[in-house]
């Protein structure tokens, strides 16, 4: 029997009960992963011969620093072995399992999502120019930043950090939780609809609801391709443009703390949401069939449950 990507769950040791314990184990997990990166920056910091106050003012993210932004980025980052973790614990699964159908993060299909998603922002970026203002951030100065060493940290941190941190996301809820909520439920739509309400809500409880809902169709287009590409690669490179994006321009022309804590979004966001949205769904899906990407794995000739990996 053919599985797609939300019905992988089912490779391994299976049970009612192994989803829900996994969801509570991988979120107890990262909080304590991110604890521990916190108390090393905070020493790392201090062991450079920051002040301890100095070094907590840094990572309190009021203002947004660069060591508070890569605090959130290693942070995140770390739910990729923690996904990884409780993939192999619970359900005696492959890692590789959580990237594709296809055992691992399929490279040359990778870079054609980055292709696609560059066209898409491209286009998204072309209707945001045409439309009144969209709040939520997109008030930047036409003068351009002065460059400084501060610049510069924060353009290290987002070139090198923020894919890390975009593609934890994409493994913690379009990995884990689709193939959780699919091997609970025989819906398909609620392991795409329920991680990208959880993504969106992760973002904060006090958001606009415009931003809510931009997130929200972000998870659900990334969500959606995630099945029917059979893989995490579209939505990590969508996320990781998106976010390159939004941190370079507030670089350019905004501030960080903006940037990463927006308010004031108006519903003249939502053309835009939805042109990036349905352009990167229907461009990917094109590009998919025509590189004759796999979306399903044969369960009846792969792993058992209970066998070794």
């Amino acid at each position: 029997m053919d599985l797609t990507y939300e019905r992988l769950h089912r490779l391994g040791r299976t049970g009612w009960w192994r989803p829900l314990v996994g969801l509570l184990l991988l979120v107890v997990l990262v909080l304590v992963l991110q604890t521990v990166v916190t108390a090393v920056l905070a020493i790392y910091l201090v062991g450079t011969g920051v002040g301890v106050d100095e070094a907590l003012d840094r990572l309190s993210g009021d203002p947004v620093t660069p060591s508070f932004l890569a605090l959130v980025n290693l942070g995140w980052a770390l739910a990729i072995p923690a996904v990884w973790l409780v993939g192999f614990a619970l359900h005696r699964l492959r890692p590789g399992w959580v990237s594709s159908v296809g055992l691992r993060l399929r490279w040359r299909w990778f870079a054609a999502c980055f292709g696609v998603a560059f066209v898409a922002l491209l286009l998204t970026l072309v209707v945001s120019a045409v439309l009144p203002s969209q709040g939520a951030g997109t008030e930047v100065s036409t003068d351009l930043n002065e460059f400084t060493r501060t610049t510069r940290d924060f353009a290290l941190v987002v070139l090198l950090l923020t894919p890390l941190q975009a593609a934890g996301e994409e493994y913690a809820f379009r990995g884990y939780l689709t193939q959780a909520f699919g091997g609970l439920v025989r819906w398909r739509w609620v392991a795409v609809v329920v991680p990208a309400f959880l993504f969106a809500l992760a973002h904060g409880a006090g958001q606009d609801l415009p931003i809510f809902f931009d997130r929200f169709a972000f998870g659900l287009v990334a969500g959606t391709l995630v099945i029917l590409t059979g893989g995490l690669e579209a939505g990590i490179a969508m996320h990781v443009l998106n976010n390159w994006l939004a941190f370079g321009i507030a670089l350019a022309f905004g501030d960080m703390t903006s940037a990463l804590n927006p308010s004031g979004g108006t519903w003249w966001s939502l053309p835009v949401t939805l042109t990036q949205s349905l352009a990167f769904l229907g461009l990917t899906l094109l590009a998919a069939r025509a590189m004759g990407v796999r979306r399903t794995v044969d369960g009846a000739v792969l792993e058992r449950r209970n066998t070794r990996v």
